[in-house]
């Protein structure tokens, strides 16, 4: 039987608690256990994939083209998991759910309520995940901050689940804030004790307390806190502000969150083994030769809009001892100016872009050609990469005369064109590619067949692939079992690659993705800084 962890947030929103539980995570593993985890949150968006990057950041798309919380992306980094749709859930998912039941007429003897109906669907979630993934602990984290009026639906299922299971397949995990005022140089515990009161008020009683700190706290401070709030002394651990994220794990291994934890739910192992944790750690701290990476997309105002991109390229960073700076860049700063580009090791134009401004891209990825500055494009990104050869390079006659060069070049995904996963016209989740074996490609990866993560919906339209070949683009990777294609590449430079697929997902931080690996590692010998 599975063994629960709930994990929820209180005081402010934006505390970490998705990398908390992806350390925790990460810590259990290492014990030995096999870990799975599910995201409920609270919102009534029914699809992530439609909210704005600006509001919620990045869009995780999941091996069966789940389009998730950008948290998932955590999880799956830190434990090394790969992650199924069903570990995303949000109240409108529920909500739709139990209307469609109502529907097919499953509700015909009497009204349909938020208990016990809307609490049902979400226990049955969190079991459906328990048993599809057969793991030995599932972390179930809870978004928002205790207080919103659309958690409480939530809250209300994880009590009743615990009195389902018992104490001890069950553990609530309460992160908080402890504010210090610089003023009076105190470290203050009151809105920790209100949120904890709070989470009482919903029959929960935290098992344990993390407390985001910016100093130490005292014995004393933890001492006070456990007689507020009623969580032993030895259940309330410092979440420390830290320098990188791959800190976290190892501040929690030193705080023994990871013994008490089994403590609690009567697990007997042997302590985790983090050496090799530790040495990434300490890797990615390192102040050895900087690469500069020119990150350009359109929703550059919030840096999670391009999470998993930013994790990869350190991940790759730290693969070849390298310090990589990721300067995030709107297309309209270069309108006047393209000089600033000389400052670059390496540019990408990401996926996570409007389809406007299309021009100002198509220019960064000629200068970035005609300077021999590594490229890498993702997504839209590869598609400008095609668009620019093809108008500067092979002189097509029909993108001289029109500018509508996506609609000239790319056909829409289709319905007809579904070999595994495809959603509302775009292409979405794992798919085959088959690789040139004398492409760039095939040397990076090292294999015939690779399968990588799509969310597009243009692919390439066949009658302009042997013009454009004949000028010299090499199209080194497509959809298995189809002629579409999935990698473009410019051999006459040091590096010119384009995806249409997104590898940055499949990175983790200690197997970086080989084609970010790889760009670093070209761009570290171009970088002008260096």
């Amino acid at each position: 039987m599975s063994k629960f962890i709930f994990v929820t947030g209180g005081v402010v929103s934006g505390l970490g608690k998705g990398l908390a539980a992806a350390s925790i995570g990460l810590l259990l593993k290492k014990r030995g256990l096999k870990i799975s985890v599910l995201k409920l949150d609270p919102y009534l968006n029914v699809n992530p994939g439609k909210m704005s990057p600006l509001q919620h950041g990045e869009v995780f798309i999941t091996e069966d083209g789940g389009e998730t919380d950008l948290d998932l992306g955590h999880y799956e980094r830190f434990i090394d998991i790969n992650l199924s749709k069903i570990s995303s859930c949000s109240s409108g998912q529920i909500y739709r759910e139990l209307m469609e039941d109502e529907d097919q007429g499953k509700f015909t003897e009497g009204t349909i309520q938020v208990i016990p109906h809307i609490t049902n669907k979400i226990k049955e979630r969190i079991r459906k995940v328990a048993d599809k993934s057969g793991a030995d602990i599932i972390i179930v984290e809870i978004g928002g901050t205790i207080g919103d009026i659309e958690a409480e639906p939530f809250l209300e299922a994880i009590r009743q689940f615990r009195n389902e299971v018992g104490k001890e397949n069950s553990l609530f995990v309460h992160l908080t804030l402890i504010p210090y005022l610089k003023t009076s140089k105190e470290l203050k515990t009151k809105p920790t004790q209100h949120s904890v009161k709070e989470m009482q008020s919903h029959g929960i009683q935290p098992d344990i307390l993390i407390c985001r700190t910016e100093i130490d706290l005292p014995f004393k401070l933890r001492e006070k806190l456990s007689l507020f709030c009623d969580v032993p002394v030895e259940a309330i651990f410092q979440g420390l502000d830290v320098e990188s994220i791959y800190d976290v794990p190892l501040n929690f291994y030193a705080e023994g969150i990871d013994d008490k934890i089994c403590d609690i739910l009567e697990i007997s192992l042997p302590k985790a083994n983090i050496e090799d944790w530790v040495k990434l750690a300490e890797t990615y701290k390192k102040t050895n030769p900087i690469v500069n990476i020119f990150l350009i997309g359109d929703y550059v105002e919030l840096p999670d809009a391009y999470l998993s991109v930013i994790e990869a390229l350190n991940h790759a960073g730290s693969s070849n001892e390298v310090k990589v700076n990721v300067e995030l860049i709107h297309p309209n700063e270069l309108k006047d100016s393209l000089e600033k580009l000389q400052e670059a090791g390496g540019i990408i134009i990401h996926g996570n872009s409007e389809e406007s401004g299309i021009d100002i891209k198509i220019k960064i990825c000629e200068y970035a050609r005609q300077n021999n500055i590594p490229y890498f494009g993702i997504g839209l990104g590869m598609q400008i990469a095609v668009i620019e050869f093809a108008l500067n390079v092979a002189n097509l006659k029909e993108l001289l005369k029109n500018k509508n060069y996506i609609d000239i070049l790319f056909d829409k995904v289709k319905d007809s064109e579904n070999p595994m996963n495809k959603i509302e016209d775009k292409r979405i989740g794992a798919f085959e590619c088959l690789l040139n074996e004398n492409s760039l490609s095939y040397k990076i990866y090292k294999e015939k067949i690779i399968i990588e993560r799509h969310r597009h919906k243009y692919e390439l339209k066949d009658k302009y692939k042997k013009s454009l070949e004949k000028k010299g683009l090499t199209f080194s990777g497509i959809i298995y079992n189809s002629n579409i294609i999935e990698i473009v590449e410019n051999n006459e430079l040091n590096w010119f690659i384009g995806v249409q697929f997104h590898p940055e997902f499949k990175s983790r931080v200690d197997k970086p993705h080989p084609l970010f690996e790889n760009f670093i590692e070209t761009c570290i010998k171009k970088d002008p800084t260096n």
